[in-house]
C-alpha cells in the first residue's frame, strides 16, 4: 500500500473513531420536556411575594398561580421542586438554567417576547393606580408632581416611566419621584406610610388588595402609557417551545372546561377572559 493510501486510510479510520465517540452524546440530546419527563421531575422559578398569584402561606407557596402549577405537574405526572426566588432572578435564572421554567406571573412586553418563550396568558394585567383612602387623585393624571412606587424590573417599571414621560411631554413635569423596590410588598408599605403617593401594579393584585384593605387603599384607574400588551404569562427558555406549548395546552384546557375561571373566583373574585391570539408582539417567539 503506498504512503497516500495509507494516509487517506488513517484519516478515514480517525474520523469514525471520533463519529463514535460524539454519537452518544449526539443521541442523548434532548429537550426539556423530554428530560423533565425522564426524570420525572420539573424544577420552577416562583417569586412568592406577588399575592395572590404567589404568596408564602403557612410555609407553602401558595395562590392563583400555584393552583395552575398543580394542574401542569399533574399533567406532566412528575414530581415539582419549587424554588422561590426573587423577582430580580427569576428571568436570569431560567436562561441560566437554574429551573426548568417560570412559574410566577410575568407581564408581557416587546424586550421580554424577543428573548423568552411566553406561554398562554393566565391573567389580564392591565395596569392600574392605588392611593391611600381619601388623597386627593382621581385619575392617573393626577400623578402629576407625585411620588410613586412601583417594582424594579417588573412590567410595570417601564409603563411608570413612559406615563411620566407622557406627562413631560403634555407640558407638565411629571412625577416628583420614581420610586423602586425589590417587591411590592414593600410598595404597599410606603404607601401606607405616606412615603410614596400611588403604587402602579396590575389591576388583579391591586383589586384584591384593595377589598383586603378598604381603609387603607384606593384604585385610581388605568395606567395608559401606549403599551398594547397587558397580560401575564409563564416563560419558557427560546428553545423551549415545546414544553412552553405543553403548559398552553393545559391553560387552554383549564380555560375551555371552567377550572380557570373558578380559580379567578376564588383568588380575584371576578373573571378574566384568556385570548388565544393577539397577546404577544408580532416578532415574539
Amino acid at each position: 500500500m503506498s504512503f497516500i493510501s495509507r494516509k487517506f486510510f488513517a484519516v478515514i479510520a480517525g474520523a469514525a473513531v471520533l463519529a463514535s465517540a460524539l454519537s452518544p452524546n449526539l443521541a442523548s440530546a434532548e429537550t426539556t420536556l423530554e428530560k423533565i419527563k425522564r426524570t420525572g421531575k420539573v424544577t420552577v422559578g416562583t417569586e412568592a411575594a406577588f399575592p395572590p398569584f404567589e404568596f408564602v402561606e403557612d410555609g407553602k407557596i401558595v395562590g392563583y398561580g400555584s393552583d395552575i402549577l398543580a394542574e401542569v405537574v399533574k399533567a406532566l405526572d412528575v414530581e415539582v421542586e419549587q424554588l422561590d426566588v426573587p423577582w430580580q432572578g427569576i428571568l436570569p435564572g431560567v436562561l441560566a438554567g437554574k429551573f426548568d421554567f417560570v412559574a410566577t406571573t410575568v407581564g408581557i412586553n416587546e424586550e421580554r417576547a424577543a428573548r423568552y418563550a411566553y406561554t398562554l396568558p393566565i391573567a389580564n394585567g392591565e395596569p392600574y393606580a392605588m392611593k391611600r383612602v381619601g388623597d386627593d387623585l382621581a385619575s392617573a393624571e393626577d400623578l402629576e408632581g407625585k411620588v410613586v412606587g412601583t417594582q424594579l424590573a417588573s412590567s410595570t417599571e417601564p409603563v411608570a416611566r413612559d406615563f411620566d414621560a407622557k406627562l413631560k411631554e403634555a407640558g407638565g413635569e411629571g412625577f416628583s419621584e420614581l420610586k423602586l423596590y425589590t417587591a411590592f410588598t414593600e410598595s404597599y408599605v410606603a404607601l401606607a406610610n405616606g412615603e410614596i403617593d400611588a403604587v402602579i401594579q396590575s389591576l388583579p393584585n391591586l383589586a384584591v388588595l384593595v377589598k383586603q384593605r378598604p381603609e387603607t387603599f384606593e384604585l385610581v384607574g388605568p395606567v395608559q402609557a401606549g403599551s398594547a400588551y397587558t397580560y401575564l404569562a409563564w416563560v419558557t427558555r427560546p428553545e423551549d417551545t415545546d414544553l412552553r406549548d405543553f403548559i398552553s395546552g393545559v391553560i387552554r384546557e383549564m380555560r375551555d372546561d371552567g377550572r380557570l375561571g373558578e380559580l379567578q373566583d376564588k383568588w380575584f373574585g371576578f373573571r378574566m377572559d384568556i385570548p388565544d391570539t393577539g397577546y404577544l408582539p408580532p416578532d415574539a417567539l
